[in-house]
């Protein structure tokens, strides 16, 4: 039996495990990362979260669950924040040229 441990998030960022179906058959094996709230709202992310509605409903119970594989979440945040910092610098947004692989 494996202990999980409680990380606490920092005010303004959400918990959020990663993972395919097809990688976690015994019980799942999810990797935990914490991300900005703001990211809810992006594009990007809102995509991913209409997949999660489908895959897991809308009940769960601890953090959110994200049915994506941990390297396109990782290349998917990547490009949030590429974006978030491009933004800043440039004073326009850029998420319709923006999408996301296999997730």
């Amino acid at each position: 039996m494996q202990e999980e441990k409680k990380v606490k998030v920092k005010k303004g960022w959400v918990a959020v495990e990663v993972g395919l179906a097809d990688d976690n058959e015994d019980g799942g094996i999810f990797q935990r990362f914490a991300i900005p709230i703001s990211y809810l709202y992006h594009p990007l992310f809102q995509r991913l979260l209409d997949e999660a509605r489908e895959v897991y409903g809308y009940h769960t119970t601890g953090p959110l669950r994200l049915p994506c594989s941990v390297d396109d979440f990782l290349h998917i945040r990547w490009r949030i924040e590429k974006e978030t910092t491009s933004h800043s610098h440039h004073h326009r947004h850029l998420s319709a040229s923006l999408s996301f692989h296999s997730c």
